[in-house]
């Protein structure tokens, strides 16, 4: 586990050392135990490196036990810098022993070289695990670099005439001579739209994120680009409910068996959730030492409680007997948010950054490796959204008449997140508003932040927000014409990893901990998507054939209490202890000289929310967080500054 980055120069020059230096010194939180680049002529590569398995490396290139990178082959013709972990390493280092390959270390990500050497490009295909990678072929003056299928690990690109850069960050890119932080324009819509940049976009004009399962290379000055895996959309019949469900146990357990593999000690993130209930089972089979578990709660009114989850963490920690630590915190959130931001690179109103964040903080103390539960909702149907046309088929069965009276009635209904009922009142007050639109844009109605048309008229810039669409390429991508399939091939290629997958790498590798999730194994990823939807959600019961596969491993009031996502309690901060925050960062003066939006709009949006005629936590904190950002990165001011500024206004 580390952050990568590198070079390649199109004009032929030599990389300068110092360079690849300054980019790793941007990202040395991801690698404080080491660091390490390799120059050959007008490709440069380097690292920083997080100790996991291997540990004697150090700074011994040629140990015969040592994890330092850049890894090079025995002559020297193939050089590798890695993030991630290859958790199928140890079958793929017996197999190319066998074929006479000579291993120079006890690194995991040795083996791609070999395999690369072995296979050529399609070694990625072998590969089991979370990786991004950069690979410099010198026979061929080659430079390959790629990205895991699901794009748990993050990779940023920039090109120009001069060169072609890359780095686990994007903040690393920014140290390059020529280099500015600004912003891309373009991409801001999508950003209100959905509450985070989806690939290939990202918030940096002139830098881009290289989308999950791609690979790129640069041979004799030329760029090539392609996806080497892509889900299958072929649904698998003639399987029996009891036969898949052997199948998910079968598969889930060897997935939590294999990312298990480490060399310093490691935990779990335990919500009392399904998914984190499921893999702290699972680990408990495989280990002989009580797993250690770390949960988080909050403090304080009603709000709070909704999102406090310790006492479901509690029970699943007793079960299966894990040494348990929790904390229940009210976040300085307004001291946090420039630090956070900071390491996100980019600006999102997903406020499970900020919780990922904080429990990461606190299992780093013990462990640095832990094991998540992300994932088993977007392969087996865990969001309420994914019920929606579910209901909306019993509710068209409704007459005209009742149906416009009962969309009325909604429309009076308080958008809040403040309380269940009131989460409940604002859940059906969407549900109605959308429930005659064709499906897409009944699902998008269920993912937007802010709608396309709402988007249009709080950006002054009618031209950006004309730009481009990120769901509508989903959705064209997701040919299946079962509408859950299309719901979760969506997710997958959007929301999954340019908002989830993404904060959960930043927020953890913020403090250099390795974040693993056993739901995205790929073997796993490809069995649910070959499932039929009605196994998956069935009579309005979520996850259906995941919980009966964990039937036997988890007790039926956690397989069947109500979901809370991984986040906090914003919407009543917005209205109590942050309004003053709100306001002074959005006020006039300031949304005025910023130039992106009209502020007509945007006292609108505040005074409906703080009336509960919407709920607009998500574009209220997402257009915050971008002018937070801004303060950051635009306007080049340290984070703690900024901070110190922030409680000014609440102090």
């Amino acid at each position: 586990m580390c952050g990568i980055h590198g070079i390649y120069r199109f004009d032929g020059l030599s990389v300068e050392p110092r360079m690849l230096s300054s980019m790793g010194d941007r990202i040395r939180h991801r690698g404080p135990d080491d660091e390490g680049s390799h120059v050959d002529g007008p490709c440069g590569i380097g690292m920083r490196r997080l100790s996991i398995i291997d540990l004697a490396g150090g700074h011994q290139p040629l140990s015969k036990t040592g994890g330092h990178q850049p890894l090079s082959n025995v002559d020297g013709s193939l050089w590798l810098v890695c993030d991630g972990e290859i958790y199928n390493f140890r079958e793929l280092r017996s197999e190319l022993q066998g074929k006479g390959y000579h291993f120079k270390s006890g690194s995991d990500a040795e083996v791609l070289l070999h395999l690369y050497d072995a296979e050529g490009d399609d070694f990625v295909l072998r590969l089991n695990g979370m990786f991004d990678f950069a690979l410099w072929d010198v026979r061929r003056r080659r430079l390959l670099i790629g990205r895991d299928r699901l794009g748990v690990k993050p990779l940023y690109v920039l090109q120009d005439w001069q060169r072609l850069a890359f780095a686990s960050e994007a903040k690393a890119l920014l140290a390059l001579p020529g280099v500015s932080a600004e912003l891309d324009h373009g991409v801001v819509a999508d950003y209100l739209h959905l509450g985070y940049v989806a690939a290939p976009g990202c918030i940096f004009k002139d830098i881009r994120k290289l989308p999950p399962a791609t690979l790129l290379a640069v041979e004799d000055g030329e760029v090539r680009e392609w996806r080497y895996w892509r889900l299958s959309e072929q649904i698998i019949s003639g399987v029996s409910e009891s036969q898949w469900i052997e199948r998910v146990k079968v598969q889930l357990d060897e997935s939590v068996r294999m990312q298990m593999v480490s060399d310093v000690p490691i935990g779990a993130f335990l919500s009392g959730g399904v998914e984190s209930s499921a893999v702290l089972g699972l680990m408990a089979r495989h280990s002989e030492q009580p797993i250690r578990t770390y949960a988080i709660g909050f403090s304080g009114a009603e709000a709070e409680a909704l999102y406090n989850e310790l006492p479901y963490a509690r029970q699943m920690a007793k079960l299966f007997a894990s040494e348990h630590r929790e904390i229940v915190v009210q976040p300085d959130v307004v001291a946090l948010l420039p630090k956070l931001l900071w390491h996100m690179d980019e600006p999102l109103s997903n406020t499970a950054f900020i919780t990922t964040y904080l429990v990461s903080e606190f299992a780093r103390g013990d462990v640095k490796v832990i094991l998540s539960g992300v994932g088993g909702d977007e392969l087996f149907g865990g969001y309420r959204r994914y019920l929606g046309g579910h209901y909306v088929r019993r509710y068209r069965r409704w007459p005209g008449w009742l149906r416009r009276a009962a969309s009325l009635v909604a429309r009076r209904f308080p958008a809040s997140r403040n309380s269940g009922v009131l989460n409940d009142l604002r859940l059906a007050k969407g549900f109605m508003a959308s429930a005659e639109m064709s499906f897409d844009e009944r699902y998008r109605s269920y993912l937007q932040v802010l709608s396309r048309r709402h988007v249009s008229a709080l950006l002054l810039d009618e031209s950006a927000a004309s730009a481009s669409d990120p769901l509508a390429r989903a959705f064209a991508a997701a040919g299946n014409e079962d509408e859950l399939n299309r719901m979760l091939a969506v997710d997958a290629e959007t929301q999954l990893p340019d908002d989830l997958l993404l904060l959960t790498d930043k927020m953890s590798m913020a403090m250099s901990l390795e974040c693993r999730v056993p739901f995205l194994d790929h073997q796993l990823v490809e069995l649910a998507a070959a499932m039929p939807a009605s196994i998956k959600v069935r009579d309005g019961r979520l996850k259906h054939l995941l919980k009966a596969s964990l039937a036997d491993l988890l007790p039926d009031d956690i397989l069947s209490r109500k979901k809370r996502g991984f986040g906090t309690p914003m919407g009543a901060w917005l209205k109590r202890e942050l309004a003053p925050l709100l306001k002074r960062l959005l006020a006039a003066e300031v949304v005025e000289a910023r130039g992106l939006f009209s502020h007509t709009v945007v006292k609108r949006l505040m005074a409906d929310h703080a009336a509960n005629r919407i709920d607009g936590t998500d574009i209220l904190l997402a257009m915050m967080n971008l002018e937070i950002w801004s303060r950051i990165f635009l306007d080049r001011r340290d984070p703690a500054d900024v901070a110190e500024e922030l409680k000014s206004y609440v102090g």
